[in-house]
């Protein structure tokens, strides 16, 4: 009797209040709906000033090379209280190492060894190769990129893309950074050479 008279007045009033603040966090963090929001796909217009429109605005895009979107440090805290978000990578990741292989007049078999199949061929768009790259961080960092290949008489004609992060870039921005590698190499060496001034 005792221990129920002392506990369950401080359980009944408080549970009300942490329910509260728990569902408060939750929709702030956004459970998963903010960031992964569809819209419906745009109409395709096949006239010939809509094409060349969109070929500059894809061009534009390419150009700009890999944008990459972080988090505030609201978002980060009430990421606390969202659900585990795995990485999800999506399209073709293109780095700077593979866009300086691709030449003007390659073949488009060429591009395919260099470049990978292109992950968008559109029968609009019969002449044109795009390379969308698209990662999304579980901790809320987005990153973009888009590379364009375009064709004529079945060699390229010119590409668009630039800026793109290097393949070690890459690595680091998915593993994180090698920090606690490149600390252990001057150990491993400094045992190694220990070990073979030992057996001499």
């Amino acid at each position: 009797m005792r221990v129920k008279n002392v506990v369950l007045p401080r359980f009944n009033t408080r549970t009300p209040l942490v329910a509260a603040a728990v569902c408060a966090a939750l929709t702030l963090s956004g459970c998963a709906a903010w960031r992964n929001q569809t819209r419906p796909a745009a109409p395709v217009s096949t006239a010939p000033e809509a094409l060349a429109a969109d070929a500059e605005q894809t061009a534009a895009v390419a150009n700009a090379g890999a944008q990459t979107t972080t988090v505030n440090k609201l978002q980060k805290f009430l990421w606390v209280f969202s659900p585990y978000r795995p990485d999800i990578q999506q399209g073709n990741f293109v780095s700077q190492e593979m866009l300086s292989q691709l030449k003007v007049g390659q073949t488009r078999e060429q591009v395919k060894f260099i470049l990978g199949t292109p992950l968008l061929t559109d029968a609009f768009h019969a002449n044109r190769w795009d390379y969308p790259f698209y990662l999304a961080r579980g901790n809320g960092e987005l990153t973009k990129a888009r590379v364009t290949v375009f064709f004529k008489d079945d060699k390229v004609e010119k590409f668009d893309g630039g800026n793109l992060p290097t393949e070690k870039e890459y690595i680091a921005r998915i593993a994180g950074p090698a920090k606690a590698a490149a600390k252990d190499a001057p150990k491993k060496e400094e045992a190694g050479s220990a070990s073979i001034q030992i057996k001499k």
